[in-house]
């Protein structure tokens, strides 16, 4: 579903009857306004909003009515952050939902996405028509479980006090994806053929050091930030990205897994400003060191680690968030057209087919919106 003026307008009137800070104000009403739009209980915003009439096995088939986890529990925590308790717990409850209605699964986990709108029960997954197999379709990625977006989602259910929900997938996340030390990175593919994946996440491993900490559960909190801390370089002072399956460590720089440390307590200043230095491309950063252009996304969550730091470019970075902001009130995830991120989307399913790349597209975003409108109000969600 596409973001109106009209839908915006609900959103302004919505945000009328609660309080926000300014700073975060325009972001607010762009989210309420799509959830005003999306109707009434428990729900789950779009990720991206599409452009329509997109072609066949384009982005924006896949993505028309997708509602990723993280990118909603993200925007769950900004909205606690403004004060819109309320619209936080709709995403809560969505994912409550989500987590106790699978239509497989009954151990405590998330998948990647859901079907955007009001959550039905069983929580149905986003997908596609396949004009060439001539059936309706799901992505693999989308129906799997990565650690980190769980770890979000915990995140977002202690701060609405829905400790039971967060504990389960934690408890989920013991049972399944504990490696010796920190966390796996989760499963792809579909229901009855999933591949346990066993790369390890920098990113993912401070997600769920911060998620575990905010529980209460600090053993398995340590546990998460042992493997975060053996990624560091004394020598360049950065972060690593992870290791892949082989257990071999991977250095490909990358904002999250650079900067998302020093937000959550494991890495200094220091560290988090060689990420950025490392990934700047003018008044921003890309995903990665293998991109060429500008992510919304991390220049926000860039932003708000050198606000921290109480160095000035933060300023910077947050005008090109302002000048980056969509006819319906979102930012774009992208400045260029599309950026590359170094990264595939997960292990290919079919015989001497190549992984697909994981590449983002200047459309509006949910998740860059959220970390824009935090940066704006100078909130952490990764700190203790």
């Amino acid at each position: 579903m596409s973001l109106t003026r009209r839908s915006l307008g609900l959103g302004a009137a919505a945000l009328a009857a609660g309080p926000a800070r300014a700073a975060g104000m325009p972001f607010v009403a762009a989210l309420l306004g799509h959830m005003a739009a999306l109707g009434d209980g428990p729900v789950l915003l779009n990720s991206y909003l599409i452009q329509p009439r997109a072609p066949e096995d384009s982005f924006d088939l896949t993505q028309d009515n997708t509602a990723y986890v993280y990118d909603n529990a993200v925007a769950g925590l900004f909205l606690l952050a403004a004060g819109q308790r309320k619209a936080a717990l709709r995403i809560g409850q969505a994912l409550a939902l989500a987590q106790a209605h699978d239509r497989k699964f009954t151990d405590g986990r998330l998948r990647n996405a859901y079907a955007a709108g009001v959550m039905s029960i069983p929580a149905k997954l986003p997908g596609f028509w396949d004009k060439k197999a001539g059936r309706w379709d799901e992505d693999p990625y989308q129906a799997g479980t990565d650690s980190g977006p769980m770890a979000w989602a915990m995140l977002l259910w202690v701060g609405l006090g829905m400790t039971a929900q967060a504990n389960a997938a934690g408890n989920f996340l013991n049972a399944a994806l504990r490696a010796p030390s920190g966390y796996y990175g989760g499963f792809y593919g579909f229901d009855d053929a999933q591949q346990r994946l066993l790369w390890q996440s920098t990113e993912q491993n401070t997600d769920l050091m911060a998620a575990f900490g905010a529980l209460g559960r600090h053993a398995d909190e340590a546990h998460a930030a042992t493997f975060v801390r053996a990624m560091y370089n004394a020598e360049t002072r950065e972060f690593g990205s992870g290791t892949g399956p082989d257990g071999q460590r991977n250095t490909l720089l990358a904002a999250d897994a650079g900067i998302w440390p020093y937000l959550a307590g494991l890495g200094d200043a220091a560290s988090a400003l060689a990420a950025i230095k490392g990934l700047q491309q003018g008044a921003g950063i890309g995903f990665s060191a293998a991109s060429k252009g500008i992510w919304l996304e991390g220049t926000s969550f860039a932003a708000l680690a050198l606000r921290k730091m109480g160095n000035g470019l933060a300023a910077e970075f947050l005008q090109t968030v302002r000048a980056n902001i969509s006819p319906e009130g979102y930012v774009y995830a992208t400045v260029a057209p599309s950026l590359a991120t170094g990264l595939s989307v997960g292990p290919t399913l079919r015989k001497n087919q190549p992984e697909q790349a994981f590449t983002y597209y200047r459309r509006p975003s949910l998740s860059a919106t959220s970390w824009a409108g935090l940066a704006m109000l100078g909130v952490n969600p990764l700190a203790a």
